[in-house]
């Protein structure tokens, strides 16, 4: 599609299903920072690299060690290292590049989520474990840090006390949400009071607090893109975005800055007091007719938009606002849970991940506006008639004569040089980043001779029975063999017409031909044979058994 035509009061969010990737049962995906390569993690334990260009399968990360379910995948800054979370309590961090495992942790209890340090060379990771405070892991040696989860009147690095138990005297868990924020510096952690916690994870220190309103457990909590604003979800069934008050560097000094100004207040009261400068509500998002749980919950990739997947069982819907709080649009996909979401960071595409491991691209339904970037532009209801100037088609118009063109044509002209998107200001350039993986061509399997007789032997019997053939398709109407990878679609989306092939009778009528060549004066009947033998090649409809044998 082009840029230029498209009509730019349409709203710049996804609308329709695109296609969808199939490949196992994928259970999570995430981006690369520049969205060419989608990785999805696999219920047998393996990480699959999709060229988001192509639609094809780049690279397959496999494990011996681990068979079981990935329960989450995270690239690094510059797309070199992907770290890869499983339900066996294992992270692994991998070279793309080599498709090498780089190093393998296990952890005491299965990480639910696990996030690289944002830095462009990470070695440590923010892991949230299913029944443990956050942790941050050296992937290097292998150590770990328990982050607080509570104020330091609760206890310190300890998860608050339930008034429940289990049968055998343990007291239950909650999983507990945390990330970095920008430049990972600073994590920020969600409890189950209710409580956004800012810790310093150098010295575990929690150096602020930010209570939220209904005191429910916070499932999920992320940064923008540009770090500016922080999303929370929490048992409320309520999405909450909050505004980042803090500079994007050095936020720890402004941190010392602040609390040297409060005076008076101790203890958790003064940690509020730092909170309220850090963070200040800014939206909140809820359905308040059906008053549904939100899945994975998360922005666009310039952070107007935010979106969120219903949470309830047997429906695929996807909510999205924009940052002013008005929903703006819900897409209803397949009769499918959801269970992981994903916005494109450049492009209006989400993807998100069904309950039976498919990947759905949902993408923009563009319509062509002509007008709408050219005023002067008319779009005619039918035909009219043009009369053109008298230089109008010179190859130098007497208008353009007199211009003296600006331009020196000596000079050199840079086609090299990529000018710098602003969407990736903040990027140093300290390491190149990976974009796309080289492709590796798999040789061609033949096919076995018996095989090859009974595929002609049932295209012979489909000719007869008279059905054309038929092919699965995909639910935006393309058409998509499952027994091959996306690269082996035609890149234009368009079929290939098929020849329709004689029946056996034309073909016995054919060979008739060949061994009795018809005579100069042939009768008339003759005559009627041969042209039905021509009607019927060329798709007339009239076969060999329409024409009568009266010619002896």
């Amino acid at each position: 599609m082009n840029a230029p035509i498209i009509d730019p009061l349409q709203g710049d969010f996804p609308e329709v299903i695109e296609e969808y990737l199939e490949h196992g049962v994928m259970k999570c995906i995430a981006f690369n920072r520049r969205g060419t390569l989608l990785a999805a993690g696999c219920s047998d334990g393996s990480c699959i690299i999709w060229d988001f260009e192509t639609r094809g399968i780049a690279k397959e990360l496999r494990d011996k060690d681990c068979i079981v379910a990935i329960t989450s995948v995270c690239w690094s800054k510059y797309g070199h290292r992907i770290l890869v979370s499983a339900a066996d309590r294992s992270l692994t961090l991998w070279d793309v590049m080599k498709g090498e495992k780089i190093s393998r942790t296990t952890l005491q209890q299965t990480p639910l989520q696990a996030r690289l340090h944002p830095g462009s060379t990470p070695s440590l990771c923010l892991a949230c474990p299913l029944s443990s405070a956050p942790m941050i892991v050296d992937l290097n040696t292998g150590s770990t840090t328990v982050l607080p989860v509570s104020d330091p009147d609760t206890g310190n690095g300890a998860a608050p006390p339930s008034r429940n138990k289990f049968s055998d005297g343990s007291l239950p868990f909650t999983p507990t949400a945390a990330c970095f924020n920008k430049y990972g510096d600073i994590v920020y952690v969600g409890n189950s009071k209710g409580e956004i916690l800012v810790v310093d994870y150098k010295s575990i220190q929690v150096r602020a607090m930010v209570p939220i309103s209904g005191a429910t457990v916070i499932k999920n909590i992320v940064f923008s893109r540009n770090g500016q604003y922080l999303l929370t979800n929490s048992n409320d069934r309520t999405i909450r975005i909050y505004e980042n008050l803090l500079p994007l560097k050095d936020g720890l000094k402004t941190l010392d800055n602040i609390n040297e100004t409060v005076d008076g207040l101790d203890g958790v009261e003064k940690l509020k007091a730092v909170g309220s400068k850090c963070l200040t509500l800014f939206r909140e998002f809820q359905d308040s007719i059906t008053k549904v749980h939100w899945k994975a919950p998360c922005f666009s990739g310039d952070g107007e938009w935010v979106i969120g997947g219903s949470a309830s069982k047997g429906e695929h819907k996807i909510y999205i606002w924009d940052r002013a709080g008005h929903l703006v649009k819900i897409l209803e996909g397949p009769k499918e849970a959801l269970i992981d979401l994903a916005w494109h960071p450049v492009h209006p595409i989400v993807v998100s991940v069904s309950l039976t491991g498919l990947i759905y691209i949902w993408a923009k339904d563009y319509t062509e506006n002509w007008s709408a970037f050219a005023p002067d532009f008319k779009e005619l209801e039918e035909n009219e008639e043009y009369v053109e100037r008298e230089d109008e088609f010179d190859l130098i118009p007497e208008t353009e004569k007199v211009k003296e063109s600006d331009v020196n044509e000596d000079d050199e002209v840079d086609i090299v040089t990529v000018d710098k998107d602003s969407a990736f200001s903040d990027s140093d350039m300290s390491e190149e980043e990976l974009c796309f993986l080289p492709a590796i061509p798999s040789p061609d399997i033949p096919e076995a001779p018996e095989k090859c007789m009974e595929s002609l032997s049932k295209l012979v019997e489909s000719n007869n029975s008279g059905s054309p053939l038929s092919e699965e398709g995909e639910p935006n109407g393309r058409a998509m063999n499952h027994a091959s990878s996306p690269l082996e679609e035609d890149a234009g989306g368009t079929r290939v017409k098929r020849k329709r092939k004689p029946s056996e009778k034309g073909l016995e009528l054919q060979a008739e031909k060949v061994r009795k060549p018809l005579k100069s004066s042939g009768s008339r009947s003759s005559k009627l044979k041969n042209k039905s033998v021509v009607d019927h090649d060329t798709g007339n409809g009239l076969y060999g058994d329409d024409v009568s044998d009266d010619d002896n």
